[in-house]
């Protein structure tokens, strides 16, 4: 193992242990409690904000605090179409249900050029723009984060603000997002558990111009379905480190893939990557899609029925090369068209094929 795999492992072991501590244990610096339409917002046995916005105790709550310091909000509210904004070296852990509404191109919570923030709990139901907007993060912690919504886009990093290095998520559920589940831009070093993506509209991870990057597990039920994205997809020269290069630095060791559109896509200039195993089933678009892609193993798993296995080339980028697949694929088809350079196919199962 490298030492940067290492290190990345070691980041999702700790940062596990954390989310794992139950919502709201020990004594939070601020919390927010209440129902209804009362809520009350205290630091210590100081109170900030007593009313009915739910939002603006929690806001208060946020800014009563210092470097170093935990908000808890017991309660469940409503913020409507408005924004939460989270400061450096602070941590926000919602044990309640936080339900949101839509605010054109913001989030719903927002960590903006900050640095050693944690959301090591949060429940989010609604349907935002943005459930999280991030840009510019570092040493960025998201724990259990569950998002239940009715539309919108779950995580999202800015592609046009400042990048964001060393980030780690535990488990990133989303159901019913419209778009997709989690969208990164910008990152270099990001370690991610599990990212669980149900009835979600595009993709259950979008990685873009991410380098130096693992991932344990993207598990996607019904993800994609009627359109050209994946569960789990690699875009615009995501992998491609700063020298130009396309050395192993993005690790994901399982892709799960049920229904819904394309399984796995790599394209735009992307790879770098490695895939341990793929469990692939009735994808209605290509279980598996590699496009301009370079330097791409997928080591093992299964596919079974839905679209095929295919590597392909746009024109106006460079072909496919140096692609390793190994899979055991039934009741589908294996297609290289054009041929690309060093491809390696080591195919079982009862599949057609057609390779170079």
């Amino acid at each position: 193992m490298t030492r940067f795999s290492f290190l990345l492992a070691s980041a999702l072991l700790g940062l596990t242990a954390t989310a794992q501590t139950p919502c709201g244990s020990g004594t939070p610096d601020a919390k927010v409690e209440g129902s209804g339409s009362s809520f009350r917002a205290t630091k210590g046995s100081s109170a900030v904000y007593s009313g009915s916005d739910y939002r603006a105790a929690i806001q208060a709550a946020l800014d009563s605090i210092s470097t170093g310091q935990r908000v808890v909000v017991l309660a469940s509210g409503s913020i409507g179409a408005s924004t939460l904004t989270i400061t450096s070296g602070k941590t926000f852990e919602v044990c309640g249900t936080l339900n949101v509404g839509n605010k054109s191109g913001r989030g719903a919570i927002e960590v903006t050029n900050a640095a050693d923030v944690s959301i090591p709990h949060l429940t989010m139901t609604g349907n935002p723009y943005f459930g999280l907007r991030i840009s510019g993060a570092r040493n960025l912690s998201l724990g259990r984060i569950t998002m239940n919504l009715s539309g919108g886009l779950g995580i999202r990093f800015d592609r046009d603000r400042d990048p964001s290095a060393n980030v780690k998520m535990d488990v990133i559920s989303v159901t019913g997002a419209g778009s997709h589940a989690v969208e990164t831009w910008n990152i270099d070093g990001l370690a991610i558990n599990q990212v669980i993506a149900r009835n979600v509209g595009e993709c259950g991870l979008l990685l873009q111009k991410v380098t130096n990057a693992k991932v344990g597990l993207v598990d996607g039920d019904n993800v994609a379905a009627g359109n050209g994205y994946a569960t789990l997809r690699f875009a615009n020269e995501n992998g491609k480190l700063p020298n130009g290069q396309y050395t192993a630095n993005v690790f994901v060791d399982k892709v799960v893939s049920r229904g819904g559109g394309r399984g796995i896509f790599c394209v735009s200039q992307s790879g770098g990557a490695v895939i341990e195993r793929a469990e692939l089933s009735s994808n209605g678009n290509n279980a598996v899609l590699i496009e301009n892609c370079y330097n791409v193993q997928i080591r093992g798993g299964t596919v079974s029925g839905g679209g095929e296995v295919r590597l392909s080339a746009r024109s106006e980028f460079a072909n496919n090369r140096d692609i390793s697949i190994t899979l055991a694929v039934n009741n589908n088809s294996v297609r290289e068209s054009p041929c690309g350079q060093n491809i390696k196919w080591n195919i079982s199962g009862n599949a057609k094929r057609q390779t170079c």
